[in-house]
């Protein structure tokens, strides 16, 4: 997949970024207030803690959303889910809706306020039985897991 998504997947909403970078701001902040707390005791010389970690906090707040961003696509077929993600590690999972056992539409508060939500197929099995699907307008979740369980429910007929 190229950094401009391929043309047949479907990238996520640009909102995707910020909510990545907003949580992974708040996970990482606990460690930067520790890295300060380090310096004010003044263990070992000063910005021996909180260099590297402002550091390692700019590049995963960052850098790494919007990286993630380029790399992740989404192809919904007639029967099918396919999601593409990663750079260096390069994941292509297929999942087919006769797989499928349920269906989850997830919001946590930061996705909320941004009006995304995450798709997760449970599948039959064990391995990759859960796939998610992050960075999703809201509305295209639900109109998504519309879509997969009308296809699951004509297979059943």
């Amino acid at each position: 997949m190229t950094d401009d998504h391929s043309p047949e997947l479907t990238a996520l909403d640009p909102a995707f970024v910020t909510t990545s970078r907003i949580a992974t701001g708040l996970g990482l902040l606990p460690f930067v207030i520790g890295a300060g707390v380090l310096e004010i005791a003044q263990v070992l010389p000063p910005g021996s803690f909180l260099v590297p970690m402002l550091l390692l906090y700019t590049f995963a707040a960052f850098v790494v959303p919007a990286r993630k961003y380029r790399h992740w696509g989404y192809d919904m077929g007639t029967d099918r889910l396919r999601i593409v993600r990663g750079y260096m590690f390069y994941r292509d999972t297929i999942v087919p809706f006769g797989r499928i056992q349920h269906i989850d539409v997830d919001q946590g508060p930061i996705d909320r306020r941004y009006d995304l939500a995450t798709l997760t197929v449970h599948t039959a099995g064990n391995h990759n039985s859960k796939v998610a699907l992050p960075g999703l307008l809201h509305a295209d979740a639900l109109v998504m897991r519309e879509a997969i369980r009308a296809a699951i429910r004509q297979d059943v007929l």
